[in-house]
């Protein structure tokens, strides 16, 4: 009888590709038909270092192992991949040519910001901020940069004149030019490269100035035993000391020994607010005028109103006396004062007896409608 011919190694199927996050678990299965007495080896291509042989492990690799099922098909298991794991990865079989088969282990890793010295800036109004965020990754990662609450990002040309406005800014650093207090707040530097998750990191922005007060009127009238409130906006930066007060005392020292007097802050942002004094109950003593002040690091402003008496005729009628003399807006450190406009008092009759309450509140109304 003819002796028949041994029947060759083969491989049942491809050796596979793969993409792996770092620190995931993969694996290379290998199918080989007809081994016979011929054996199987795995081997690292780029370094040509053999790894396994059939299930004996040469490489001093702890992550790495071999499987085997008894019959034809070994695996390669790499757990907790990492970046230097990448790379092509052979199934040999010894025969004479040798045989094998190669698939690819391709490692990503996700973005992350690489630490800064600082996580944020500040600058004087008119300044510049430099912002930088650098950030790691396998494939690279894109950074971007967006402003909190999708608030517009302004870039300014020379003399702070506006030259771009946009949502978001490509690239590591983020330069601000001539910034104004709008400009204040928080910006993300936001990575990512398509291998989850994308990572952010928030930057903080300050710019300060000296300190603006406004009043929102200079000249206010009220009859006796009304009570009325003084409005007064504040914008500072760094943060600031407020306060109401009369030429003679401050107002906020008498808090709590008069419970005439209230003062109610109202925050607008990081750097303005609303600061209003109510005064209750009026009695003669309490007209004159009153200042809002405000302090911080760079400077001082202040701002006052005028508040005088509403005038009873004896049938009744609210007589508002003239009064000469607007109030002014005071500041140090050559400030610009900001000035709202006056409104000038003019006398009312009325046809018929109100009580002096209700003259508290139709006055402003029935000023604007004369003005309109």
């Amino acid at each position: 009888m003819p002796i028949q011919a041994e029947v060759e190694p083969e491989f049942l199927q491809e050796l596979e590709n793969h993409t792996v996050t770092q620190g995931r678990d993969v694996h290379f299965t290998c199918v080989v038909n007809h081994l016979s007495n011929y054996r199987v080896a795995w081997i690292k291509s780029d370094s040509k270092a053999i790894l396994a042989i059939h299930t004996n492990m040469v490489a001093l690799n702890p992550r790495l192992s071999v499987t085997y099922n008894n019959h034809n098909t070994w695996k390669l298991h790499v757990s907790n991949v990492q970046a230097n794991d990448s790379g092509t990865y052979m199934c040999q079989v010894n025969t004479d040519p040798m045989k094998s088969q190669m698939g690819h282990l391709s490692v990503v890793i996700p973005p992350d910001i690489v630490d800064t010295v600082t996580e944020g800036s500040s600058a004087r109004e008119g300044g510049s901020v430099r912002l930088t965020c650098s950030a790691t990754g396998v494939p690279p990662p894109t950074v971007l940069w967006r402003r909190e609450h999708n608030r517009p990002i302004v870039f300014r040309q020379e003399g702070g004149r506006e030259k771009k406005v946009v949502d978001s800014h490509k690239g590591e650093s983020l330069e601000l030019w001539h910034v104004q207090r709008a400009d204040m707040g928080a910006y993300y530097c936001i990575a990512s490269n398509g291998v989850p998750p994308t990572v952010s990191r928030r930057y903080h922005v300050q710019v300060h100035f000296i300190p603006q007060v406004k009043v929102t009127n200079q000249l206010v009238g009220a009859p006796i035993g009304s009570d009325v409130e003084l409005q007064c906006y504040i914008e500072a930066s760094p943060k600031a000391m407020n306060s109401w007060y009369r030429e003679d005392a401050l107002v906020s020292d008498k808090l709590f020994e008069n419970p005439k007097l209230r003062i109610a802050e109202t925050i607008v942002n990081e750097y303005s607010q609303w600061m209003n004094l109510t005064i209750k109950s009026l009695a003669p003593k309490d007209y004159g005028t009153y200042i809002c002040a405000s302090v911080n690091a760079l400077g001082k402003m202040e701002s006052q109103v005028s508040l005088h008496r509403l005038e009873l005729s004896m049938n009744g009628f609210a007589e508002e006396p003239m009064v000469s003399g607007a109030a002014r807006q005071r500041g140090n450190l050559g400030t610009a004062h900001a000035h709202p406009a006056t409104s000038h008092a003019r006398p009312y009759s009325f046809t018929r007896h109100l009580p002096p309450q209700l003259y508290a509140l139709l006055i402003p109304t029935l000023r604007y409608l004369t003005n309109f």
